[in-house]
């Protein structure tokens, strides 16, 4: 089996929190060496986001394995310097600091270009670095809604519901490592040089939003909520059973004529008018109200057992619990384990995709507050004298 696909590639990451690490985060699975920057004192807030062992977040444990912290002062003149110099040997430089930040600390794009002219720096904001919104602060939730993503995720005539995860950060994570990955294939493979990646959060997520805005122009439809169903697309909802819900997705048209036969309602099935999307969508109330019928006199297990020996997709709606203990995750090997400096032993999501020759790895666990600080600052050229004095006056721990 080949080595890691981004092996040699170095990455500088300045980012707090989610956005920028979790970009971060995903070069490094596939074997990019990422030094993490981090405050001296309490580093990356997210060491104490939710729920703590012995005083450290076990999602830190997630989103920091296989990287190395180390600990600079970035307020500081003397820590702008050390960036610099980690910038002049560092492929990708990644932050997701308020537009500006930079700029005020003497990091700015053009200064670290002419320095490194092969640096790739990804900046992960809000609303990105140009326009009326750039400089506003901007979390997952305001990104969310502005891309229209809240205003959907809801019950029809109550408030928007937020999904339960930061999905504005992971998602313009997974952009702006999708950025970087372009950008070192113009650098390497095709002679060019450095360049920046500006991912939003809010445009991130508005990448995913489908056919909302094309049918606003089109036709001035402005889709409104609509719980568990997807509005458009027939069928496709949760459907109550004795036990539960369970989701059922029979919107291909032959699975649905399968799915109708499945449930005793032939007459559904064969109905000419319903033999494609648009025609069942006019008459989704009729079709659900079929299906919950059949569902509502049946256990979950059932249905699924039902829906399963007849090729209709279906499933039963996973709280972690179900996760944890599902064997399709197990075979899958998509569950991994690591133990914490701490000892504490954490389970978390593999390394995704799975690469058949190159795959991902996780070869080290989330690191202690500044425990590479010596060794990366060494390696970059710091003597132990200087190191020593920059400790001494707060620059570095």
């Amino acid at each position: 089996m080949a080595g890691q696909i981004l092996a040699g590639i170095r990455v500088l990451e300045l980012g707090q929190l989610i956005a920028g690490p979790f970009a971060a985060k995903t070069l490094a699975d596939f074997g990019a060496q990422v030094v993490k920057i981090e405050p001296p004192g309490l580093g990356d807030p997210l060491r104490k986001w939710r729920l703590l062992h012995e005083g450290t977040s076990v999602w830190w444990e997630a989103q920091s394995r296989n990287k190395q912290s180390v600990c600079v002062d970035l307020r500081q003149q003397e820590g702008q310097e050390i960036i610099r110099l980690l910038a002049t040997q560092a492929d990708v430089l990644i932050e997701n600091f308020r537009p500006g930040t930079l700029e005020k600390w003497g990091l700015s794009w053009e200064a670290l270009h002419a320095l490194n002219p092969r640096l790739i720096m990804l900046r992960i904001s809000g609303y990105g670095q140009t326009g009326p919104k750039a400089r506003e602060p901007g979390f997952a939730a305001i990104g969310e809604a502005m891309a229209g993503l809240r205003y959907l995720n809801g019950e029809p005539g109550r408030a928007p519901v937020r999904a339960g995860l930061s999905l504005g950060d992971t998602i313009a994570g997974l952009h702006g490592a999708l950025g970087v990955l372009l950008a070192l294939y113009q650098r390497d493979a095709r002679g060019g040089v450095g360049q920046v990646i500006d991912a939003a959060l809010y445009e991130s997520l508005f990448n995913l939003t489908e056919s909302l805005l094309p049918e606003y122009t089109a036709f001035g439809a402005v889709r409104e909520p609509a719980g568990a169903s997807l509005p458009g697309i027939a069928p496709s909802n949760a459907y109550l059973c004795k036990d539960g819900y369970v989701l059922i997705a029979g919107n291909g048209d032959a699975i649905y004529t399968r799915l109708m036969a499945r449930i005793g309602r032939d007459d559904l099935g064969k109905d000419p008018d319903l033999a494609h999307n648009d025609g069942r969508a006019a008459r989704v109330q009729e079709i659900d109200a079929a299906i919950g019928a059949w569902t509502s006199q049946r256990s979950i297990d059932d249905v699924l057992d039902a829906l399963r020996e007849a090729g209709v997709p279906s499933g039963r709606i996973y709280n972690v619990a179900d996760i944890a203990r599902d064997p399709h995750y197990r075979a899958r090997n998509a569950i991994a384990e690591i133990q914490g400096a701490s000892g504490v032993r954490v389970e978390m999501p593999a390394v995704f995709p799975m690469l058949s020759a190159n795959p991902g790895a996780i070869h080290d666990r989330a690191p202690t507050l500044g425990e590479h600080t010596d060794t990366v600052l060494a390696a970059a050229g710091l003597t132990d004298e200087q190191r020593a004095q920059l400790r001494e006056r707060g620059v570095i721990a």
